[in-house]
């Protein structure tokens, strides 16, 4: 099935068709289309390749140096830049302390951190989950007490993804430890890495990778113009910005290109003396596959033909989210499979054919997708409450 785009949305698609052509480095493609990951460094040249362009911030008003694209555009966008072999831009800065910002945030604040979000002056990370407080957030334990003009924090956050890159981490606090309801009482903050008492230990996973650490704030003192929006009322941003990284997780653009990848992987790779497509179990879980990602990707395009610049899809984030995290697990599943048993060799930081790792080492990754950005069984619980009236 094919689908396709009106004439205006097709004339969009070949303007950012040619222009990825024309931008993308040749080293960055290859990084993909390679079997192998794209590294931060990577990630932040192609950042700054669109901030000169003027395409970085997609979503952004353009009052704020954003382009203001529709939401089918930003699709578009997203699925010729993955096609292409480009690197998936982290969400923390743009999508998601940004738009809070934008929306809740002080005048001098927007004043001073948009501009740097777009040059990737400034790079951000995300200081919500804790060790007893991750699905649960609202139970988190960090707290923020004000000591005339200075909130001084105290806590610990982990699982924060990058945390060794960036410079500046947004913070959820409690800051009314007495307050009737868990979600009372808990302020959002904008705190410097370079502060005394912020400390960053990294996290290997299982992959044996160091994508995310756990980050301590013993006795760090920020100023109150750091606090975002009013005090006791970071539940309710948290709740606009996790409804946009929800969004961001369901990523078809990414799919779409991994399935691309997956199906190169079962024409090159042979079972017996037939290539993997060949086979007819394989063929047909692969088809499976395919399909059930056409179902979740013509779900998303219906949901995009509908919302309007600036409009809020948080209804539907959990439905893409949960069901855009499996598809993204079985895709690691069946490549796992293509490698057959060479993945089990693989060890970080050994030479070799890039093809032997891609499948394990994505695979043991794609573990978490189902429990980032809100677990599988997080958003099934939404989804009952706020679909079904459960």
């Amino acid at each position: 099935m094919q689908i396709i785009d009106s004439d205006e949305d097709a004339a969009f698609r070949a303007e950012v068709r040619a222009f990825i052509q024309q931008a993308l480095p040749q080293d960055i493609r290859d990084t993909f289309f390679g079997f192998r990951r794209h590294s931060w460094q990577q990630m932040i040249r192609w950042h700054r390749i669109l901030a000169d362009k003027g395409w970085v911030a997609v979503s952004w008003p353009r009052e704020y140096g954003g382009c203001a694209w529709t939401p089918m555009q930003q699709y578009i966008f997203d699925e010729e830049a993955m096609l292409a072999g480009a690197p998936r831009l982290r969400p923390f800065g743009l999508k998601m302390i940004g738009p809070v910002l934008m929306r809740y945030g002080s005048d001098a604040q927007k004043a001073r951190f948009l501009p740097r979000i777009l040059s990737a002056e400034d790079y951000w990370c995300q200081g919500f989950s804790e060790p007893d407080a991750g699905s649960d957030l609202a139970s988190l334990k960090t707290k923020a007490t004000l000591d005339g003009d200075i909130w001084r924090i105290e806590g610990q956050k982990t699982w924060t993804t990058t945390a060794q890159h960036a410079n500046w981490i947004f913070v959820l606090a409690r800051s009314a430890p007495q307050a009737a309801k868990p979600q009372e009482g808990i302020s959002l903050f904008l705190v410097d890495m370079s502060l005394p008492g912020v400390e960053v230990r990294p996290i290997i996973t299982i992959d044996g990778d160091h994508h995310v650490n756990e980050v301590f704030l013993d006795g760090v003192e920020v100023g109150a113009d750091m606090l975002v929006g009013e005090a006791n009322k970071g539940w309710t941003y948290a709740k606009y910005l996790l409804g946009n990284e929800r969004v961001g997780v369901a990523n078809v653009g990414q799919a779409k290109a991994e399935l691309k990848l997956l199906r190169r992987l079962a024409l090159t790779r042979k079972r017996g003396n037939q290539a993997l497509i060949d086979d007819p179990v394989f063929a047909a879980k692969l088809a499976d596959l395919e399909t059930d990602f056409l179902a979740h990707e013509t779900t998303n395009l219906r949901m995009l033909s509908t919302l309007k610049p600036g409009g809020d899809a948080s209804a539907l984030a959990p439905f893409l989210k949960l069901r855009g995290s499996e598809i993204q697990q079985r895709i690691t599943e069946l490549a796992s499979e293509a490698v057959g048993p060479r993945a089990a060799i693989w060890q970080r930081g050994e030479e070799g054919d890039p093809l032997d790792s891609y499948g394990l080492h994505g695979w043991l990754n794609a573990r978490a997708f189902t429990i980032f950005g809100g677990s599988s069984e997080v958003m099934k619980n939404i989804i009952a409450k706020t679909t079904l009236g459960l």
